[in-house]
């Protein structure tokens, strides 16, 4: 259980996973997109792209990486995009504005044939947000496009971890594994 720095925080956290409960969780037959079987599927898309839930999701996910010393977030394309965004804007008035970038699943074949957008990662410490993992592969994925690129990921972060085997995966990487909500909180059980 993730507690978040103050009791204003801690009330979104808590609003949000109630939000999930109510209108994210699905029950039936699911293959995610690790490949894996499950007999709930958690859409946080419907969240992240919700009036209701994107600004608790940003000031739950700055929060979440207070302490990472990190000058944007980003992560594979499409899961990681409301989410970084989210970040970006919750963090704008701050001390500590963080810009956001995008990693494409393959680079451009066009233009400048850029796999990452957005903010310039080169040499600059960064965190790898998505909204749910299963075993960290599409995590994974953004972090090898964004080392390519010279930049120093240090943590991944999400907003839902189904405690499926990605924190294993990531920290085996050397990075830091941060998650504002488990299956415990949503009262689900690991498959």
């Amino acid at each position: 259980m993730t507690i978040l720095s103050t009791p204003a925080l801690e009330a979104d956290r808590q609003r949000l996973i109630e939000l999930i409960k109510d209108e994210a969780v699905f029950h039936g037959d699911f293959t995610l997109a690790s490949g894996r079987k499950a007999s709930y599927y958690v859409d946080m898309r419907r969240l992240t792209l919700d009036h209701r839930a994107a600004p608790a999701i940003g000031r739950i996910m700055q929060d979440l990486i207070r302490d990472c010393d990190v000058v944007a977030v980003g992560g594979l394309t499409l899961g990681a995009d409301p989410i970084a965004n989210a970040v970006m804007h919750a963090s704008a008035g701050s001390e500590h504005p963080l810009d956001a970038f995008v990693v494409r699943k393959e680079p451009k074949d066009h233009g400048r044939g850029r796999q990452v957008e957005g903010a310039d990662v080169a040499g600059r410490r960064v965190v790898v947000v998505e909204d749910t993992s299963t075993t960290g592969q599409s995590a994974l994925k953004a972090v090898a496009a964004l080392r390519k690129e010279g930049a120093e990921v240090v943590a991944v972060a999400v907003i839902v971890d189904r405690k499926t085997g990605a924190q294993a995966a990531v920290e085996a990487e050397g990075l830091q594994w941060l998650a504002a909500i488990d299956l415990d909180d949503l009262g689900l059980a690991a498959q």
